[in-house]
């Protein structure tokens, strides 16, 4: 007796359990992230500075007063800090300060690989730091010809460092920045 009211109350059970599911199923579409940026149109920046480099037009430049324009990222909502620094018998500090920089971001960065770039017919010579992971700059690098002058340039998003969220618009402004350094020269 107490078998067949256990039997009862499985069956019932399991049948009360399939009447609640619906087998109804739609297709989910389908569909991807799709991040489609324009292709870059180069232009130089203006002659006010103690450089020439030619830069993406789809950014903007900001702080145009300073020793080095910020280009603004209006879409991605991002922008590539630039300084310059006259050297004065100080290239030693300031590159130990420029690879110091990348070092900050360790503690959330997966690894931060670096370009070497040279360029001795135009007196060019600096490095490119990718930072892989959550840091909050994803991208860094300096340019110097070791005796006159000195850039430094910094990318920051202006959202919360999630490195798979932003790394499309990462990669496609180190393109623009790769383009940076092969187009730089020093004015005398």
């Amino acid at each position: 007796m107490r078998i067949a009211k256990c039997a009862k109350f499985f069956l019932w059970s399991c049948s009360f359990l399939l009447m609640g599911c619906e087998s109804v199923q739609q297709p989910k579409p389908k569909a991807q992230l799709r991040l489609q940026y324009p292709e870059p149109n180069f232009k130089k920046v203006p002659d006010a500075y103690p450089f020439d480099f030619e830069y993406n037009d789809w950014a903007q430049l900001k702080g145009v007063t300073k020793t080095a324009p910020d280009l603004y990222y209006p879409k991605m909502k991002a922008t590539l800090y630039l300084s310059y620094v006259g050297i004065e018998n100080n290239i030693d500090s300031l590159l130990n300060d420029a690879y110091q920089l990348p070092g900050k971001h360790m503690i959330k960065a997966e690894e931060i690989p670096e370009r070497v770039f040279m360029a001795p017919e135009k007196r060019v010579y600096g490095t490119l730091f990718t930072v892989v992971g959550n840091a909050a700059s994803q991208l860094q690098f300096f340019l110097t010809d070791s005796t006159d002058h000195f850039l430094i340039g910094s990318l920051y998003f202006y959202s919360r460092p999630n490195y798979d969220s932003i790394m499309p618009a990462a990669k496609y402004i180190e393109r623009d920045v790769v383009h940076l350094m092969e187009s730089l020269r020093w004015k005398n």
